[in-house]
């Protein structure tokens, strides 16, 4: 099993900046990519950022150049930097991890983000 624990959401102003961290603890599976879900109201959810344990980084192009995705081993948490965030950017944030020999994934609660202009 994998859990996962999502925070560093909050309220911030248009260009303002936060930081997410994901907390997570496994046992019975190694954890392969760690993925940064979004998912805004009447929306579906979209990948917006992921890292794979060999560091290799993906960002969906709205988030590009503004959102770094990182992994601290000896902490065991990812983090989301949110630079120069966009109404657009509103959304409950979700922490996934794709673990296991058959990539099984797992969510955190998610944790809410809300850009005002």
């Amino acid at each position: 099993q994998v859990q996962l624990v999502e925070s560093g959401g909050g309220l911030v102003q248009a260009g303002g900046s936060l930081r997410l961290s994901c907390a997570y603890s496994t046992s019975t599976f190694s954890i392969n990519t760690i993925g940064w879900y979004r998912q805004a109201p009447g929306k579906q959810r979209e990948l917006v950022a992921s890292i794979t344990r060999g560091g290799i980084t993906t960002y969906t192009d709205s988030v590009k150049g503004r959102f770094t995705i990182s992994r601290d081993y000896a902490k065991t948490t990812a983090y989301l930097q949110m630079n120069s965030l966009k109404p657009e950017d509103t959304a409950v944030y979700y922490c996934n991890a794709a673990a296991g020999i058959n990539d099984y994934y797992f969510w955190g609660q998610g944790t809410q983000v809300t850009v005002s202009s």
